[in-house]
Parts: structure tokens; C-alpha cells; sequence
């Protein structure tokens, strides 16, 4: 099976490093900075967007800048105050040793990806990692995960999503491939299973039992 994991709130818990550059671009723009409990929800959709809908930036330009700002500072800094959930790599030796092909698929700009994946030494078990253009492109997570299924000639019905927010069941969703949810990363149970999780599993260690019994109604 093709195992298409989400990053932030699926292998890493970075709340930290996110909610940090978040603060600081807002700090940087004049803007307040709420608390990180009040930055959860930021986690996983494209960062422009939490500046223009929930964090009061009101012109693109500025939103732009912020996003700028904030990824200078999570290059050198945030991408670092990250942790990975407790077992991640025994879980994922175990998916490869099944036989399993795993990728990584994040809305996270994909030069910061690998450096993640490295730092924390699990980049070997991931036979792709695709993140979004610094154009911009691929921020979707229905754009991204067809862009993967064409790039590795997968097969959809052979392939599964997991992540913790609905932008990754709508992906999964709308490109026909199984969808599992994280439901310990940032996203609520009710947030996934109304965007289209197939199946929640509650921490990291659930997730071999769960691909092992999969009957993905697709």
C-alpha cells in the first residue's frame, strides 16, 4: 500500500516552532500576538490564509510579508522547536518492513521539508517527499496529492491519506484515496470525520493496526 503521511500534527508535533513564527511575524507587522492555544487552529491550512481569515492582516501585501517573515524565521529557528510523536520512528520501520511504500505529503514549502525529516533521522524510510512550491502551487492538499499519484504512478485505490487536519481528507476525498485521521494531532474528531476520514485513530502507535485491517470503501 502507498502511505501518504501529513507533517505538522501527523509525524511532528511542531506547535512550538509555528506558533513562535506566527507570533513573531505578527510582532514584526505591528499586530498583536495572540497566545499559542489561540494559534492551533493555524496549523496545517496555508499560512497566508490564517494571516488574511483569523489573524487580522487585512491586505494581501501585508499578509504576504508576514508569510515571508515568518518562514525566514522557521528556516533558521522554528523547524527546529519540533518534536516527533512518541514511537514515529519504530512505526514507520514497521510500515516499510510490511512492505509498504511511504511518502511525506505537507503544504509546508518543500525546501524545509527534508531538513525536518533529516534532523530527526527518518528521511530514509520515505520513498518521496513533496511539499508546495515556493510559488505557491501545491498548498492545496487535493492539488499536492494528485500531483504525487501522477509523479509515482500510484494507484488511488491502493493509496492512503493521513493526517490530523480536513485539508488532508478533502485531499483524500477528492483524488479517491483512503482516508485516515490523525486525531491526536491538531485538527477535532468531529473536523475529520465531516471532511471524509474513513477511520480516526487516536495516537501514532494505532496507525500499523489500522492500515493492517483497511477496507477502504473507495
Amino acid at each position: 500500500m502507498n502511505i501518504l503521511f501529513d507533517l505538522d500534527g501527523t509525524l511532528t508535533d511542531s506547535s512550538d516552532g509555528i506558533t513562535r513564527c506566527i507570533q513573531h511575524a505578527l510582532t514584526e507587522l505591528g499586530h498583536p500576538a495572540p497566545p499559542k492555544e489561540e494559534l492551533f487552529a493555524c496549523i496545517g491550512p496555508p499560512l497566508i490564509h490564517s494571516f488574511l481569515n483569523r489573524l487580522g492582516v487585512k491586505e494581501e501585501k501585508d499578509a504576504l510579508r508576514a508569510v515571508a517573515i515568518y518562514r525566514e524565521r522557521y528556516t533558521r529557528i522554528g523547524c527546529f522547536e519540533n518534536r516527533l510523536y512518541p514511537n514515529i520512528e519504530e512505526i514507520l520501520e514497521e510500515l516499510k518492513s510490511a512492505g509498504h511504500q511511504l511518502f511525506v505529503a505537507t503544504a509546508k514549502p518543500q525546501p524545509q521539508v527534508a531538513p525536518i525529516l533529516d534532523h530527526f533521522q527518518i528521511i530514509s524510510f520515505f520513498s518521496g517527499i513533496y511539499g508546495a512550491h515556493p510559488d505557491g502551487r501545491h498548498t492545496d492538499k487535493t492539488e499536492l496529492i494528485a500531483s504525487i499519484i501522477e509523479r509515482e504512478q500510484i494507484d488511488p485505490k491502493n493509496t492512503v491519506m493521513i493526517g490530523d487536519r480536513e485539508y488532508d481528507m478533502l485531499g483524500a476525498r477528492n483524488n479517491r484515496v483512503g482516508a485516515i485521521g490523525a486525531n491526536y494531532g491538531y485538527g477535532s474528531a468531529q473536523e475529520l470525520k465531516k471532511s471524509g476520514a474513513q477511520y480516526l485513530v487516536e495516537n501514532a502507535g494505532d496507525i500499523p493496526a489500522c492500515i493492517a485491517g483497511l477496507n477502504l470503501p473507495l
